[in-house]
């Protein structure tokens, strides 16, 4: 009968109300977005988005769609992804208002606020009464779920769940720690280590054991402008999330990257905060991760897909006294999920990645975040041959050329955040002269740096770390027997090609393709050349065959 008048309570408020339980999109935020500008779409029924390619995508899950008339992120026709970014920033106004993206993956049709575990772990003591609780299923190609260690984790905390109200109970899709919050009292200063900035976030995503995985939530600010407020509600914010290592899939030591946009709540909530992720759409995730808009508390709290299920996380967090900054990042990313969707950008793990993604979004804007370099030119070369004839693949030797000639930034997470840090803190001490829009912004606007520690959640699930930061270090964390690799193989997932618009641009050539090429000429001509010249050569030296016979001594 609870559950009962909570699920109407629910539907009959529209904005909360103060009930535990309202609709996803009932008052609060999404990000920097009102949350009642959007409608929820609930697996195919109701709101649907715009774009025909996104609602294929997400036709089985609970999404926010902006409601007509608000101004939607758009896309250029015929061009590549980021080159549509670079046209449209130029073109793009001073204070013209944030586009809205094609949706915001919010994957439950309710929220639970402010409640509790009771003693067992299976029931919600919320302030409309108990509620009866169970977790929504277990993806099956999930290697781990939450457990007995789980429940002991959460329930010193108040929580904020996602998931459905039903007559039986609430089935929740994330659980939320609300006190992993950010505010002057929440984010005590430290002190940086002097010298390179770069080094100096390294040190920070790694000074506690496995790289924070079993160490507390932790907030700190690590920069703050002279003079500037104390008082952070309400700021807006941009953030570079960096998720760490897993500690049982061998293709993920590398970590995730994201930005995330949003404003400090009055009590300093972060959960609503929204973390443009991107995954690859041609595969069907074992976590059943998609890539889209994502309020932080489900990016990292879906007992599924959450990041923080299986490794640890680190955030730069640059509170703003404008919104501006926040503002064109997220409006350019929501072009980005246009052209993703559709197919214009087409993810590939060495250069087209979370962190290059990202990093080009960033660049394209006017922020030049340094770019730190390829891991080795020459071993790309003379690898490629190498690996094609062990492995006889053409396809695996040019991914290892791709991985190597990549500059790290667009690579590596661990890499980007590292690199980004030491230009902001060069733009906002004025080390460094903005040589963009964005960098610009960021330079006069950033009143604070803050730096965020989320734990790994217990759960079945190994142990995750920080990520690497080299290829060569990557590599060390692998087995030298492909045999001994923990891999989770996962099915395609084969984009339509009715979904193709017709204006789709072919991709551009990899460094890779470029190898392939000149090592091809060198097999083809090259090698068959060498042969014909060292015969001429060696034909030349011979003694001439009529001279064999004339008795001449």
């Amino acid at each position: 009968m609870i559950a009962a008048a909570m699920l109407a309570s629910a539907t009959a408020q529209s904005a909360g109300g103060g009930a535990s339980v309202a609709a996803a999109n009932a008052g609060g935020a999404l990000g920097l977005y009102d949350a009642q500008a959007f409608a929820l779409d609930v697996k195919g029924k109701g709101a649907a988005p715009a774009s025909r390619q996104a609602a294929w995508y997400f036709r089985d899950e609970t999404i926010a769609v902006p409601h007509a008339g608000l101004p939607l992120a758009g896309f250029e026709s015929g061009v590549h992804a980021f080159d549509d970014v670079a046209h449209w920033a130029a073109a793009r106004r001073a204070g013209t208002p944030i586009d809205y993206p094609p949706l915001v993956w919010v994957a439950a049709p309710q929220v639970v606020r402010k409640a509790r575990l009771d003693s067992d772990g299976r029931h919600l003591l919320t302030a409309d009464g108990a509620l009866a609780l169970r977790y929504v299923e277990k993806i099956k190609l999930n290697r781990s779920y939450a457990d007995a260690s789980s429940s002991a984790f959460f329930a010193p905390h108040d929580l904020t769940l996602r998931g459905t109200l039903t007559p039986q109970g609430f089935v929740a899709r994330s659980i939320w720690p609300q006190d992993f919050s950010l505010g002057p009292d929440a984010a005590p200063a430290r002190a940086m280590a002097a010298g390179d900035a770069a080094q100096a976030m390294r040190g920070l995503m790694r000074e506690m054991p496995r790289g924070g995985a079993q160490s507390p939530y932790a907030a700190s600010t690590i920069w703050r402008r002279a003079g500037s407020s104390a008082a952070w509600a309400g700021k807006p914010v941009l953030g570079l999330m960096v998720n760490g290592a897993q500690g049982d899939d061998d293709e993920a030591h590398g970590g995730h990257f994201a930005i995330v946009t949003g404003r400090v709540q009055a009590d300093g909530a972060i959960g609503d905060w929204l973390v443009n992720n991107f995954y690859s759409l041609d595969v069907e995730s074992e976590k059943g991760i998609i890539a889209a808009p994502v309020p932080l508390d489900n990016y990292l709290a879906d007992l599924n897909a959450g990041q923080a299920w299986y490794r640890p996380t680190a955030m730069l967090v640059a509170v703003l006294d404008d919104e501006r900054a926040a503002v064109l990042a997220q409006s350019a990313l929501n072009r980005v999920y246009q052209q993703f969707y559709r197919h214009q950008l087409v993810y590939y793990h060495p250069n087209q990645n979370c962190a290059s993604i990202s990093v080009d979004t960033l660049r394209a804007l006017g922020w030049n975040v340094p770019a730190r370099g390829p891991s080795s030119r020459i071993l790309a070369w003379l690898g490629f041959p190498f690996v094609a004839i062990k492995d006889r693949s053409i396809g695996k030797a040019k991914l290892a050329f791709d991985y190597l000639r990549t500059d790290q930034t667009r690579l590596l997470p661990a890499a980007a955040l590292e690199e980004a840090y030491a230009s902001l803190l060069a733009l906002v001490t004025g080390a460094r002269q903005p040589e963009g829009d964005l960098a610009s912004m960021l330079a006069i606007d950033v009143s604070a740096l803050a730096f965020l520690r989320f734990p790994q959640f217990p759960s079945s699930r190994a142990w995750g770390d920080a990520p690497a930061v080299t290829v060569w270090e990557y590599r060390t964390l692998v087995p030298n027997d492909p045999a001994l690799m923990q891999i989770v193989p996962v099915p395609p997932r084969p984009f339509p090609d009715a979904l193709r618009d017709p204006d789709l641009l072919p991709p551009r050539w990899t460094p890779a393709d470029w190898a392939t090429l000149a090592w091809a000429l060198v097999t083809v001509v090259g090698l068959p050349l060498l042969l014909w010249r060292w015969w001429r050569r060696r034909a030349a030296r011979a003694p001439n065959a009529l001279d064999l016979g004339t008795g001449k001594s």
